[in-house]
C-alpha cells in the first residue's frame, strides 16, 4: 500500500481525478444556473480571504484557510448579488467588477505583507500537481500526500452534499420559484453550493491551482450536458470526463513535455470538443443529420401534395412525372430522381412507366398536411 501511495504517477493522476470530480459535482449546477463564470470570479477573490486569514493566523494551509476561503467566496456572490440589485448593471458586469477588485487587493497584500511566504501568486493561480507527491503527511503509519488527503475530503464532502440535497439542488436550479413556494431555501443553498465551491478552489490550489481548477468545473459539466439532458447521467458524465483527462492527460503531458496540470486541462476542452461534434442529440453531426432528414421528409411531403393536387384533373398525366418535377419544384433532375426513388421506398409513391402515382399511404400524408390549411381558409372567409 505504501509503495502505490509513494508512487508519484499514482498520485499525480489520482489528484487530478479528485479534482476534476469535486469540481465537475459542483460545476453541474453551476453550468445549469448559467453561473459557471462565478467559479472564475471565486477562485481569483478567494485569495483575497487566503491572505487575510494569513495575516491574522499566520497559517497557510489547513481547515481556517479553506473556512476563510469559503466565506470569502460566499462574500464574492453577496458583493455581486447587490450590485446586481441595484439594477444598474448586469451579472456579468457585476462579476467583472467585483473580483478583479477582490484579487488586486489580495495580490498587493501578498507582495506587501507576504513577500517572503510561501502563498505567491503563481502558487495561488497556477499550483504544481507534479510535485503533490512530495508533501506528505502520515496516517495510520502510512505516509500519503497532502493534496490526496485534501481532495478526497472534498471529493466526499461535495458528493455527500449532492446526494443529501439532490431533490433541492434539482428544483432550486430548473425552478427557484417552485422551491420558494414549497418551502424550500433556494437562496440558502445556492450560497451552500458557492461555499463548497470556494472550499474546493482552495484545497485545488497545491494541485492545479485556481486557473486550472475553473477548466474542472465549467468543462466537464459543459460537455456532460451535450451529451444528455438527464442529471444524475450529467453529474456521471461530467465525473468520467474528468477521470479520463487525468488518466490521459498525464502520460499525454509527461511526453509533450508540458505542464500537467495545463495537459489534463487541455483534455477536458478536447472531451468538449468531441461531445460538441459527436453528441447524440446536441452535437453537431447530429442536428446536421436530423436537420438534413428533415429535409428530406419536407421533400416527400412535398411532392405528395403535388401529386395529390394533380391527382384525377385533365393535366395528371402532365404534371405527375418526373420531368414536372423539375419545372414545377425547381428540382434538378438528380434530386427529382432521388426524392422519387425515396417516395418508392417508404411506399408512398408507386412508377407506372412514366406516371407517378400515390399509394394509400402517400395519400394519407397529402391530406393531412392540406386538411389543416383547408380549414384555416375555411375559418377565414366571411359569413354568407
Amino acid at each position: 500500500m505504501q509503495a502505490l501511495l509513494s508512487n508519484p504517477d499514482f498520485a499525480i493522476v489520482l489528484t487530478g481525478a479528485l479534482v476534476g470530480i469535486a469540481a465537475s459535482l459542483l460545476g453541474t449546477f453551476l453550468v445549469l444556473r448559467g453561473n459557471s463564470m462565478l467559479s472564475d470570479a471565486i477562485s481569483h477573490s478567494i485569495v483575497f480571504g487566503i491572505v487575510i486569514v494569513w495575516m491574522l493566523t499566520r497559517q497557510q494551509s489547513g481547515p481556517v484557510q479553506i473556512a476563510g476561503a469559503a466565506l470569502t467566496g460566499v462574500f464574492t456572490v453577496f458583493l455581486t448579488e447587490l450590485l446586481v440589485n441595484t439594477r444598474r448593471v448586469k451579472d456579468d458586469a457585476a462579476i467583472g467588477l467585483v473580483f478583479p477588485v477582490l484579487f488586486s487587493i489580495g495580490v498587493l497584500l501578498l507582495n506587501v505583507y507576504a513577500r517572503n511566504v510561501h502563498i505567491d501568486q503563481h502558487t495561488v493561480l497556477l499550483g504544481e500537481i507534479g510535485f503533490v507527491w512530495l508533501d506528505t503527511v502520515t496516517l495510520g503509519g502510512y505516509d500519503i500526500p497532502q493534496a490526496l488527503l485534501s481532495m478526497s475530503a472534498m471529493t466526499i464532502i461535495n458528493l455527500a452534499f449532492v446526494t443529501l440535497f439532490y431533490k433541492e439542488l434539482k428544483l432550486v436550479t430548473f425552478d427557484a420559484g417552485l422551491a420558494r413556494a414549497l418551502g424550500f431555501a433556494p437562496v440558502a443553498i445556492f450560497y451552500a453550493l458557492l461555499a463548497l465551491t470556494s472550499m474546493t478552489a482552495v484545497a485545488a490550489f497545491d494541485s492545479v491551482g485556481a486557473i486550472l481548477f475553473i477548466a474542472f468545473v465549467i468543462v466537464p459539466p459543459s460537455a456532460a450536458y451535450l451529451l444528455t439532458d438527464r442529471l444524475d447521467l450529467m453529474l456521471l458524465y461530467g465525473s468520467l470526463i474528468a477521470i479520463a483527462s487525468s488518466l490521459i492527460g498525464y502520460p499525454a503531458a509527461i511526453w509533450l513535455n508540458v505542464s500537467i496540470g495545463g495537459m489534463m486541462a487541455v483534455m477536458t476542452g478536447v472531451f468538449l470538443a468531441l461531445a460538441f461534434l459527436f453528441g447524440p442529440r446536441h452535437g453537431l453531426i447530429a442536428r446536421m443529420a436530423r436537420r438534413q432528414g428533415m429535409v428530406r421528409a419536407n421533400e416527400c411531403r412535398t411532392l405528395t401534395v403535388h401529386l395529390y393536387n394533380h391527382e384525377g384533373t385533365d393535366v395528371q398525366d402532365e404534371e405527375n412525372v418526373t420531368r414536372a418535377l423539375r419545372e414545377h419544384l425547381m428540382w434538378g433532375e438528380t434530386q427529382a430522381r432521388d426524392v422519387v426513388a425515396r417516395c418508392i421506398d417508404q411506399n408512398l409513391v408507386t412508377r407506372d412507366g412514366r406516371a407517378l402515382e400515390l399509394t394509400d399511404a402517400g395519400r394519407a400524408s397529402a391530406r393531412a398536411i392540406l386538411e389543416p390549411w383547408w380549414q384555416d381558409q375555411m375559418s377565414e372567409r366571411p359569413a354568407m
